[in-house]
């Protein structure tokens, strides 16, 4: 099928069917701002340059002091250095995470590219800093994984004198080109867009460039582009539905809107995308919540993205590490629970999050506290026929009729004998 250029048509385009099976991705937030990383406790450390030009005054004060006022941002590249980047690691933890997909700041609105780009001369990582392609190494050793490679490209650059001088022409010119070269260079999974909100879709052309992806490029039937593309297509138009911690656009919330296609949720395991040093450990979610979070979005037809925002030096924090790899624990445990799922019902009731698998024939529900004792699953009708197991434990479990519902009956489980931690899948077959 060929698609037209216009939203009607490309709208008709169906997500690809892996973006909703993957069901857990992960987020690279890694630039010139990994640098300094700093930014007030709650805003986001990858918008630096924009505060220090604004005048934010703990981010100037901050760089003032440090760097000292003649430093500009820019220069940030001679510190951005990665010697100890080692995508062969970042890739197994992306594995052993439990991650399907990852998307890398292939570009952020500071202009600054991580590969090699006809249309950043000397503004991208192999020309200047590191002089690492960070995009073909962390594709080639993703290759060895079972974890698809996408990228996050932002559609406007804060400073770009063409930009600032007509939008329009800049979007012809420059951002469609370097797209283009982005997606035939590296083919990915993936293309996450992003700072679209100061023009709608007609300024970026972006039904030309879909059009296009749709059609020509090389991922036509496999990538997943989201929906930011202009200021009124959030939630609205384009590939997958996006939130950003739990927002929409507008204030509107996943909850407020009823969506007819697969979204993602992406935000920071703290309160930034790059990394900020000055959040604490209470700042950071913890490994229950965050599997609370995957499950609650799971359940509802979602995604989830979750962000590390490296160091300079190409390391990932460890606390984003052990995050990462507390999921991954609990995931090879309860993947079946979460992988390749679809929705039962969007109802949480008494903690318990429903999944489905996509042929029907089984229903699951992940427990948000300890199996004991009685627990009824108000959201199951009961059936003589129903068998219950835990993935966590071989104990046997007893199922049995409440008012028209399954009642799940526990014996006696000891907790050091649990296969996982904080929430608990239960298999129901017919």
């Amino acid at each position: 099928m060929l698609y037209e250029n216009n939203w009607e048509s490309l709208n008709s385009r169906p997500v690809p069917e892996w973006f909703g099976d993957a069901k857990f991705g992960i987020f690279i937030h890694f630039g010139l701002y990994s640098v300094p990383s700093f930014t007030e406790n709650g805003q986001y450390a990858e918008w630096y340059m924009m505060q220090l030009k604004d005048g934010n005054k703990a981010v100037k004060d901050y760089h003032n002091r440090v760097y000292g006022e003649s430093f500009r941002y820019e220069d940030f590249v001679s510190g951005f250095k990665c010697e100890l980047f080692d995508a062969d690691r970042w890739a197994k933890l992306f594995r052993d995470a439990g991650a399907k997909y990852i998307n890398i700041t292939s570009k952020h609105h500071d202009g600054f590219c991580l590969w090699k780009s006809d249309y950043a001369w000397n503004w991208n990582s192999v020309d200047a800093g590191p002089h690492i392609d960070f995009l073909a190494e962390l594709k080639r050793a993703l290759a060895e994984t079972d974890v698809k490679f996408g990228v996050y490209h932002s559609v406007y650059e804060w400073f770009n004198p063409l930009y600032l001088k007509n939008p329009e022409e800049y979007a012809v010119k420059h951002l469609h080109p370097m797209l283009k070269e982005l997606i035939t260079k590296y083919e990915p999974a993936t293309l996450f867009t992003d700072g679209e909100w100061d023009h709608d879709s007609r300024v970026w052309h972006s039904t030309e460039f879909l059009q296009w992806l749709y059609n020509e490029s090389p991922v036509k039937e496999t990538i997943v582009p989201n929906d930011r593309w202009g200021k009124e297509t959030r939630g609205r138009l384009g590939g997958n539905f996006t939130t950003e911690y739990g927002i929409i656009d507008n204030g509107r919330k996943i909850e407020d809107v009823e969506l007819d296609r697969p979204f993602e949720e992406c935000r920071g395991i703290g309160k930034s995308f790059g990394l900020n040093r000055i959040e604490g450990v209470e700042d950071y979610m913890s490994a229950k919540e965050l599997i609370e979070t995957l499950c609650s979005l799971v359940s509802k037809g979602g995604n989830f993205l979750l962000n590390v925002g490296p160091a300079a030096d190409g390391t990932i924090p460890v606390i984003m590490e052990e995050r990462l790899l507390q999921m991954g624990k609990w995931l090879k445990v309860n993947g079946e629970a979460i992988y390749a799922t679809r929705v039962y019902t969007k109802k949480q009731t008494d903690g318990v999050y429903y999944t489905q698998s996509k042929d029907g024939s089984k229903i699951y529900a992940i427990l948000n506290k300890f199996p004991f004792g009685d627990i009824t699953l108000t959201e199951v009708p009961y059936s003589p026929d129903i068998k219950a197991r835990l993935l966590s434990h071989s104990a046997p479990i007893t199922v049995s009729d409440d008012n028209g519902r399954v009642r799940l009956s526990f014996p006696a489980i000891n907790p050091d004998e649990m296969k996982c931690k904080y929430l608990y899948a239960v298999e129901l077959t017919k």
